[in-house]
């Protein structure tokens, strides 16, 4: 729960130190307040999201079942991945497009309809081309909910509602994940069961009272502007995505090809997850306090050191594969917020959402080769290829930012920036921990596009203008009309003004009686 809300939290620490329990209960019933007003919209990620764990860990299971190579199905992972990373970039002009609403409910629809096809067409190809479009999917969920969470908290409390947001998701995702273990994995219902998840997760928002659209990140991708800004982040979220990619899709198969029962498999698959969301806050706040490069550099020596002893001992007992899955999750899981915390440490704050988005876009690029990687090694050394490739690709980390602890010194404590649960979170879009400013350039404003004024249900477009007019407005436009003394003073003033106009006369007043202007 500290990870929610840390102000949350030092406010009730601080009632129950000094016996104010008024305070206590004040400080408990302000947060309830500030999560209903949001709660369609969490409600909707924790549904859309338990059916995403439960399709994500059934997949590699059913294509064993399927005899697909183990090529195949790292293929058909990383697919999800790429068709992530072309949600990051292409979603958000489909959303201004299309509008919030109605880009919210083709997305999640196209996300069901494609979970319900995979027993439909049992083919690798097939399933790869799946799998994109769940992925681009996704990216578009994430963003619309996120702008809207981010419009919806204030300065005070966006902090408690995004943090709440990704505890929501791992929280579902991890329950998505065990929910297989019940399942079962040959029959077309684990999918059909998907399918029906994901569709629902549209009511909430579909009835929610939060109508107006808000702002969308741009996702950009400048390279070497990153690398200038902090080499360690870069290389480093590229090769977190290299071994988290893998980690987070092939460990179901791993449990399966050591023997692990399907149940087992689901629950070893989502010990990894829960391992991170627990490590993440305090292994952020410790690096608040040490240099984070070294707290990264410790990070990838331990996922090494860990991944090797799975590689070489292969513990087949449930108990001793669980807790070998968790530790790795420990270790491994939060290495991507700290490589963020540590862009941030030396980007200008304007440049705060270039340097999320384009981390972001780095680490999905490494999710890409990840599972391809990772399967080609489980296929020629069986199942501890996957943490061989793990433990290599951590190894490779550490020496990077073993290097750059020796070339670059460390930034003053003072000029740090604080650790942010939720803008560091490794989850498929960017959040921001402050309002979006739509003057900004990776900014798009909904009032640029058409839909917004579909989406705004208190406005109207004048057909004349194209100006968006309120329905309070035109109703006061309504009243001026009816008013003889309101409409003679308005008659005078048109008047004056066409006079005043050159090349205009009386006579070229528009028809607006016929709709002609």
């Amino acid at each position: 729960m500290v990870a929610l809300a840390p102000s949350f939290v030092k406010g009730v620490i601080q009632s129950i130190t000094t016996g104010d329990y008024f305070f206590f209960v004040l400080q408990v019933e302000t947060m309830v307040q500030v999560l209903a007003s949001v709660f369609s919209l969490l409600l909707s990620v924790a549904i859309l999201l338990l059916g995403h764990g439960l399709q994500t860990t059934i997949l590699p299971l059913a294509a064993e079942q399927a005899n697909f190579s183990d090529v195949a199905i790292g293929a058909i992972s990383s697919a999800y991945f790429v068709g992530l990373v072309l949600g990051c970039l292409g979603a958000p002009y489909v959303i201004m497009r299309a509008g919030h609403i109605r880009a919210y409910a083709a997305m999640v629809s196209l996300m069901s309809g494609a979970a319900i096809l995979h027993p439909v067409l049992v083919d690798p190809i097939a399933w790869a081309v799946i799998r994109v479009l769940s992925g681009f999917c996704l990216a578009g969920f994430y963003m619309i909910i996120e702008s809207w969470l981010n419009e919806s908290a204030t300065n005070k409390t966006r902090g408690t509602v995004m943090s709440t947001y990704v505890v929501v998701l791992f929280a579902s995702l991890v329950l998505g994940q065990v929910s297989v273990s019940i399942m079962d994995i040959t029959s077309f219902v684990p999918f059909a069961i998907a399918s029906f998840v994901v569709s629902i997760a549209v009511i909430p928002v579909a009835l929610t009272k939060a109508n107006q659209p808000a702002p969308i990140a741009l996702v950009r991708f400048r390279p070497i502007k990153l690398y200038q800004n902090s080499p360690a982040a870069l290389v480093g979220t590229l090769f977190i995505g290299v071994a988290n990619g893998a980690l987070l899709t092939l460990t179901p198969l791993y449990g399966s090809q050591i023997g692990l029962s399907v149940q087992q498999s689901a629950f070893y698959a989502a010990a990894v997850v829960a391992g991170g969301m627990l490590s993440q806050w305090p292994t952020g706040r410790l690096s608040d306090l040490f240099d984070r490069r070294l707290i990264l550099l410790m990070l990838a020596i331990s996922t090494c050191m860990v991944s090797v002893g799975i590689a070489v001992t292969t513990p087949t007992d449930f108990i001793g594969a669980m807790t070998m899955a968790a530790i790795v999750g420990v270790f491994s899981q939060p290495a991507y917020a700290i490589a963020v915390s540590h862009a941030f440490d030396y980007a200008d704050p304007d440049d705060y959402l270039e340097t999320s988005s384009g981390l972001l876009l780095a680490f999905g690029l490494g999710s890409v080769f990840g599972p391809v990687i990772a399967s080609v090694l489980m296929n020629k050394m069986g199942p501890s290829g996957l943490y061989v490739m793990v433990a290599g690709t951590y190894l490779l980390l550490a020496a990077f930012i073993f290097t750059r602890l020796l070339s670059r010194q460390a930034i003053a404590q003072d000029d740090k920036v604080d650790f942010e649960y939720a803008a560091t979170a490794q989850v498929g879009s960017v959040i921001t921990p402050e309002p979006l400013d739509v003057d900004d350039q990776d900014v798009i404003s909904p009032e640029e596009f058409w839909a917004y004024e579909d989406d705004v249900y208190n406005t109207e477009v004048d057909t004349i203008t194209d100006e968006v007019i309120t329905y309070e407005e035109q109703e006061a436009t309504d009243e001026e009309a009816e008013d003889p003394n309101t409409s003679a003073a308005t008659s005078n003033v048109t008047e004056n003004t066409k006079k005043s106009n050159a090349g205009v006369t009386e006579n070229e007043t528009p028809d607006t009686e016929n709709g002609k202007g």
